[in-house]
């Protein structure tokens, strides 16, 4: 899943006293929900450091790009943006003017030291497991220091990052995410992933527990909890045993307000019988799962590095659908990989047909310098992998668009999340994660509504409202 979104860290609560200063930060964040994360972190760093957000690069004090290294080229995007900085740094310094660059995030990781040497515009670079370093990073650098920051330290980040007062996190929506786990040991040949975030890592259960009830208290209604492979996320409970994310689901379901629960990106081999469990016996576990499988082959799933067969993920689905009949599924694909032949590529098109996703993510496969796969012989051709590429996309909007036909008729329960683009509508998210767009009158932003589906559109669904009202059932309104 990726993205391409500003990010604004917000002034911090009244009741804190905050530095008193006039810095101001933007924000431009690249790639996943862990970058946004990551993103409203050191937003949180910086708030508590004096920093006040602005939304634009021109007002800024201090432009920090938080960077992905899953797409093609996503250096050398980079790189891009850099050159026009220093343009603009340049012409601040003509007027006796300052601006700082940092650079954060996985190309930083992976890039170190290079993006000083290419850009000597920036003035901080800091990975993905430093960025709790970023305050003093900056200071370092306002005394004329090239600040990198790219080793994985030993300490937790995130003991050592400010928890965001309440309104910071009201002005953040009703939906929020909330990492648990980081890093990967899959080691998948494709992936850069082990070399940019590290081994993996899971957040203790209280940690969790504390920043999810804190949202809650904050009107937050559904997390999203985040991990590079989320489900391989362990840890003790508070019975002394250890826990998987299973486990950890269900404590959370018992926090007060807490209404909607998820949870991505999902790797087959961790997808045990407590997690599947927690899908058939809580209401707070939403009915949609993102399960990457990337390759219908078992060659190619071999070449991968992905340890488990087209069966194995087929047989799994089967499982999942038995304990939760109603639960939608999304996937990763990646068409093209080094020795996929046109029979690969078909066995990719049928597991497709067999499962029937909602929705699903897919890619050209691109060589990530590092990774297994860079050196792998039989790179396929870029106007083969466009053609199948597009093929594979035809058939997931089939799939896409079924789905969204079969909602018609349902009443399916809401979480109102922003107002539409049209005067009068809102916008909500249903189970299944779909964008449903409703008359105004439905309820308030925050609150859980049943609504009935009438009619599909190209990116989103259409509903009318059903009966009384949630907001008049004890729904918290988040603007209350």
């Amino acid at each position: 899943m990726t993205q391409e979104t500003p990010t604004l860290p917000t002034r911090p609560e009244a009741a804190t006293e905050p530095p008193k200063s006039t810095k101001k930060v933007f924000v431009k964040t690249y790639g996943c929900q862990m970058n946004v994360y990551d993103s409203e972190r050191m937003g949180d760093a910086l708030s508590s450091d004096g920093y006040q957000a602005v939304d634009s690069v021109e007002a800024a004090d201090l432009v920090l790009i938080n960077t992905c290294h899953i797409r093609e080229k996503a250096a050398e995007k980079v790189y891009s943006q850099l050159g026009r900085l220093a343009q603009l740094k340049k012409q601040r310094k003509a007027r006796g003017e300052d601006l700082m660059v940092a650079v954060a995030g996985c190309v930083a990781q992976a890039e170190g030291d290079e993006i000083i040497r290419r850009a000597p515009v920036v003035d901080v670079v800091i990975g993905p497991q430093t960025y709790h370093r970023l305050p003093g990073a900056l200071a370092r650098a306002r005394s004329g220091e090239s600040v990198v920051e790219t080793e994985f330290p030993p300490e937790d980040k995130f003991e050592r990052l400010p928890a965001a007062p309440a309104d910071t996190i009201r002005t953040r929506g009703v939906s929020a995410f909330l990492t648990v786990q980081e890093g990967c040991d899959k080691f998948c040949t494709f992936c850069v992933v082990p070399y940019t975030r590290g081994a993996e890592v899971s957040r203790p259960v209280e940690r969790i527990v504390g920043e999810a009830e804190r949202l809650a208290a904050a009107g937050v209604r559904e997390v999203t909890l985040l991990g590079q492979n989320v489900n391989a996320w362990h840890g003790e409970g508070s019975d002394g045993r250890e826990w998987g994310l299973g486990e950890l689901v269900r404590r959370l379901a018992e926090i007060d307000g807490l209404d909607r629960i998820r949870y991505t990106t999902s790797h087959p081999r961790d997808m045990d019988d407590a997690l599947i469990n927690a899908h058939r016996d809580l209401p707070q576990l939403m009915p949609y799962l993102h399960l990457p499988v990337q390759s219908g082959s078992d060659r190619i799933l071999k070449a991968m590095n992905r340890r488990h067969t087209a069966a194995d993920y087929l047989r799994l689905v089967e499982r999942i659908r038995a304990a939760r009949p109603d639960i939608a599924l999304s996937g990763d694909f990646i068409v093209g990989f080094p020795g996929e032949t046109d029979e690969d590529f078909e066995a990719t098109m049928q597991l497709i047909e067999d499962v029937e996703y909602a929705a699903a993510f897919s890619f050209k496969y691109s060589i990530r310098p590092g990774t297994p796969g860079a050196d792998m012989d039989g790179q396929v051709d870029e106007a083969v992998k466009s053609e199948r590429l597009a093929r594979l996309q035809a058939l997931i909007s089939s799939q896409t668009r079924e789905f969204g036909r079969k909602c018609v008729g349902r009443t399916v329960e809401l979480l109102l999340e922003k107002p539409g683009r049209n005067t009068g509508q809102l916008v909500g998210r249903s189970p299944w994660l779909q964008p449903v767009i409703v008359d105004a009158k439905a309820g308030r932003i925050g609150d859980i509504v049943p609504v009935r589906i009438i009619e599909t559109g190209p990116n989103s669904l259409f509903a009318e409202p059903v009966g009384p009202q949630s907001g008049n059932q004890g729904a918290r309104s988040f603007d209350s």
